[in-house]
């Protein structure tokens, strides 16, 4: 008989937002605020299954492909004035009538796009152990608050008539909403997430950001290139952009007004790899050089170059070869890549590319276009298939 699992998480995502619409699913370095969310706590070692509770189809599909399973939300709790209490509630008890019945519940928040799930796990193992019954996530904070009483500014956490050094205070704790490891059978005894003995878990003040308005996304967005990855890429294809990925976007002009471009030797082994290792390699470009066909030629891989929409032509090349959009990576470097780079389930960039194109890429290569992007890409995805640590 199996065992019913110990560990469960919970992650709320309701479908209707006011700051944001569809916040659940705005995208953070290319992925559904979501799909990181699901993706945190299935790489949390002590966590042994993942839930989504939700009333949006479009939530519950991406939350499915990432590794959840997934609770249909009722309306009755999934409005603007619904607590993320009933939703835990509400799941634990659908869990309840299948059996399962969790001693550690994890309620994670999708509106915080840089879990660790070393501090998942760490938490975990505090209330698991019996040293807390509640462990929920913050950041250190000496910050001195004020707050508006009658038209005047009073000091809140410190004497205003006194200033002391940073390195004098007491640190204070800020929550971050992250995360709240909670022993089950006393969340479901209270009903609220602070219970009994609770303790802080530090994190990270550099991805403790909650995304509440557009403008948290923007500062996610370009925070998250410089926090880097590493998620394996786990694709089926490989799909890149031509000019400032396989060149420098730099091209010579002759006085017969033809061009030439210059490549990269590494690149082409790169896709030499990838296609003897089965993996299918398409070139997607709008230049209408003829040297873009001639260089797939060379390569022997597949190639639409002239292409206005490269979305569509992507969708219609994904369907045609039966690959799935979310295992496809995709390869760009400018502006014209941005609808290619939404669709797919690993958006990258060269070192070099615009900030736009770096704003949405799940994962930036070291290397620029033409100096071996491409060859640093295929590396990547062959070392996954193989299994390679």
């Amino acid at each position: 008989m199996p065992i019913p699992p110990n560990v469960v998480a919970v992650i709320p995502a309701r479908a209707g937002s006011k700051g944001i619409p569809e916040k659940n699913l705005a995208r953070v370095a290319g992925r559904p605020l979501i799909a990181r969310a699901v993706a945190a706590a299935v790489a949390a070692r002590t966590i042994d299954s993942v839930y989504v509770t939700t009333d949006g189809p479009g939530i519950a599909a991406e939350a499915k492909r990432a590794g959840a399973q997934i609770v249909d939300r009722p309306q009755a709790i999934a409005g603007d004035l619904a607590t993320s209490e009933s939703a835990l509630l509400h799941a634990l008890d659908l869990l309840a009538c299948d059996g399962v019945e969790p001693d550690v519940l994890v309620f994670i928040q999708a509106t915080s796009p840089f879990i660790d799930p070393d501090d998942l796990d760490a938490a975990v193992e505090r209330v698991r152990s019996g040293d807390a019954d509640v462990v929920f996530s913050v950041v250190r904070s000496h910050a001195f608050l004020w707050r508006m009483l009658d038209g005047t500014a009073t000091a809140v956490n410190h004497d205003a008539a006194t200033r002391p050094r940073r390195q004098d205070r007491e640190p204070e704790y800020r929550e971050t909403g992250a995360f709240y490891v909670m022993d089950a059978r006393g969340f479901r005894e209270h009903g609220h997430r602070f219970f009994g003995r609770v303790a802080v878990a530090e994190v990270s003040a550099t991805g403790s950001i909650d995304i509440d308005d557009p403008a948290d996304l923007l500062a996610a967005s370009a925070i998250a290139p410089l926090l880097g990855t590493t998620d394996r890429i786990d694709v089926d294809a490989v799909v890149t952009d031509f000019d400032g990925v396989h060149t420098d976007d730099r091209a010579s002009v002759h006085t017969d007004g033809t061009e030439t471009v210059v490549v990269n030797r590494r690149d082409g082994m790169g896709v030499r790899l990838l296609r003897e290792a089965g993996v299918p390699v398409l070139i997607l470009s709008t230049e209408t050089n003829p040297v873009v066909a001639a260089r797939a030629a060379k390569l022997r891989v597949e190639v639409l170059h002239g292409v206005d929409d490269k979305a569509t032509a992507l969708r219609e090349w994904a369907a045609a070869s039966g690959i799935p959009l979310d295992r496809v990576a995709y390869l760009g470097n400018d502006i014209n890549d941005l609808g290619a780079l939404g669709i797919v389930g690993w958006p990258l960039a060269v070192a070099d590319a615009h900030p736009l194109v770096i704003g949405a890429a799940r994962r930036v290569l070291d290397r620029r276009g033409g100096d071996g992007a491409v060859r640093e890409l295929a590396d990547l995805v062959l070392i996954q298939r193989s299994g390679a640590s």
